[in-house]
């Protein structure tokens, strides 16, 4: 525990905790814009979340593998760890698709879970043989691929009209590919495109393979403070990259997971990560650092079981809306009914129940804290 770094804690749970908000409104048709992903083009605070969590995944790979690699531990024996990790992250989110029905026929292959076991998969040996050079190419090469592929194959969207780079809904190469490799078996709200799907998954492990870049600034001899400028100014110049790709190349949008998207939610990263960073572990003032750790307490909390708190709050908003009460209602539509005979906005009704359901997973992560329960796949 005394070696854990603060910081990459409270980073990683406050993106569980966004998670969590944005998962659980109270009603979907009233939920505050900043709350919902981008329709298609563009980003909200909500399209942060994701991408912060591959970003952190790179980071911790950086500690957990790449420094080991270069320390001289067997290599092969670290893939094939990592693997099975990646592996059991994959069956958890296929699990968690198939409750209640248990259907193979229908269930939704790709998802959140799948995304980041995949990544870890794919970006594992590239962490362990490459030095960060060898990351930063596959990184860029990654994107590339996909870039390639998107904008130049021709392809036909469901109807069977053929289109070249036409980045719409359903009509892009990604989504072509998904209906020939899983069809029957994509999102239910779109059913011909998948917002975790295959040929978004290569930018999606470049996102990782940068988190892995900012992950040796952390693990490298340099003053805390110089740490904490390298990010600000990594950040700054990813931010602007990825406005200069939204421009020129492809426009940022998180359900094509393009590059424009990866370089700006990098960017984010970088200067949220930067921020955590310096209250918690780089400040020069111990008494100002130890006040800080006091106030983000709650997130080191929720980042210490941040895979079993997501998969656990999975559960339990698909449990309360499967049970059915006497009267016919769901069980989560009757704990969310006193919130609406409050005479609050919609929109704060249901903001409300979201902050609900995070004090409610908090409580669960606080128990397992106080009880030195850290679940680890």
């Amino acid at each position: 525990m005394k070696d854990r770094i603060l910081s990459l804690d409270a980073f990683r749970g406050f993106a569980i905790a966004a998670m969590l908000l944005v998962n659980n409104p109270g009603d979907w048709g009233h939920v505050y814009a900043p709350l919902l992903h981008a329709h298609w083009h563009g980003w909200t605070f909500t399209d942060w979340v994701f991408p912060f969590f591959v970003f952190i995944s790179g980071m911790a790979m950086t500690i957990s593998l790449a420094r080991r690699a270069q320390a001289g531990a067997d290599k092969t024996a670290l893939l094939l760890n990592t693997s099975r990790r990646a592996l059991v992250i994959i069956g958890i989110g296929l699990l968690l698709n198939l409750i209640p029905s248990f259907d193979f026929t229908t269930v939704r292959i790709p998802g959140v879970l799948q995304r980041l076991g995949l990544c870890t998969l794919a970006a594992a040996p590239i962490v362990i043989w490459c030095r960060a050079r060898g990351v930063a190419l596959w990184a860029v090469l990654l994107m590339a691929v996909y870039a390639l592929v998107q904008l130049c194959l021709p392809v036909p969207d469901a109807e069977g009209l053929v289109h070249v780079g036409l980045l719409e809904p359903g009509k892009d190469a990604g989504a072509w590919l998904d209906r020939l490799m899983m069809n029957g078996h994509l999102w239910k709200q779109a059913k011909t495109w998948d917002p975790e799907g295959l040929l978004s998954t290569l930018p999606a492990v470049a996102s990782q393979l940068l988190g892995v870049l900012a992950g040796y600034v952390l693990a490298s001899r340099q003053q805390p403070a110089e740490k904490a400028m390298t990010w600000v100014i990594a950040g700054l110049a990813s931010l602007w990259l990825g406005q200069v790709l939204d421009a020129w190349l492809m426009p940022i949008n998180k359900s094509l997971w393009t590059p424009s998207y990866v370089f700006t939610m990098a960017g984010w990263a970088c200067l949220v990560f930067a921020a955590f960073y310096w209250l918690l572990d780089a400040m020069p003032q111990p008494l100002a650092r130890a006040r800080w750790a006091r106030l983000l307490h709650p997130l080191v909390v929720f980042g210490m079981n941040a895979l079993f708190l997501f998969a656990l709050s999975g559960l339990v908003a698909k449990t309360l809306y499967l049970v059915k009460l006497s009267d016919g209602r769901s069980l989560g539509r009757t704990l969310y009914q006193p919130l609406l005979d409050l005479g609050l906005a919609p929109q704060n009704a249901s903001l409300l129940h979201a902050i609900a359901f995070v004090l409610v997973m908090y409580a669960v992560a606080w128990v397992m804290h106080r009880q030195h329960w850290f679940v680890k796949v």
